[in-house]
């Protein structure tokens, strides 16, 4: 819990102006997931690799809980009748999904300043882009408001936003 409240205090004072964020859960349902957690490691139950590591996913990524657009208006009101096989995995590793970031819409841009709702700035200097299209994934990290993100990477999308906000960035392989 005391982690998820730390990453939760980064979120809420430095999301205002680096905007990384399209979709955040209610804090209580990530506390709660936290607890649950805490009670597991507590009653010594087997616990996943990632037990109560708060994890943002780009939002180009299905989830059942939270809206999956792309940073596009056209699927404003979209919630996926499933979860990606990513989220899965995060969430059987007892992992946290923090939120969803932004990103340029459908992955297509490098700046994360095409997005339908926002544009993301670089933490280190909001006057910057945090590169893209998985911007917002990178500055979520750099800023501390997750521990972790998952982007996409077909020419870059990863890897330059990762230098742009000073983290690391790794092309996932097929």
């Amino acid at each position: 819990v005391a982690i998820a409240e730390s990453f939760l205090a980064n979120l809420e004072r430095h999301e205002p102006a680096i905007r990384a964020f399209l979709h955040v859960p209610k804090h209580e349902t990530i506390i709660e997931q936290a607890r649950q957690i805490d009670a597991k490691r507590q009653s010594r139950q087997p616990l996943g690799l990632l037990a109560g590591i708060p994890i943002a996913i780009k939002d180009l990524f299905c989830t059942r809980t939270m809206p999956t657009t792309c940073a596009s208006k056209m699927l404003s009101n979209y919630l996926s009748p499933y979860n990606a096989t990513v989220v899965e995995r995060l969430q059987s590793a007892d992992a946290i999904i923090i939120g969803k970031t932004n990103m340029d819409e459908f992955a297509m841009g490098s700046s994360t300043e095409n997005s339908a709702y926002q544009k993301t700035t670089n933490p280190w200097n909001t006057a910057h882009t945090p590169g893209g299209s998985s911007g917002g994934s990178a500055a979520a990290v750099a800023a501390r408001q997750a521990s972790i993100a998952v982007g996409t990477d077909t020419g870059g999308s990863i890897r330059q936003p990762a230098s742009h906000c000073g983290v690391v960035g790794v092309k996932p392989s097929y």
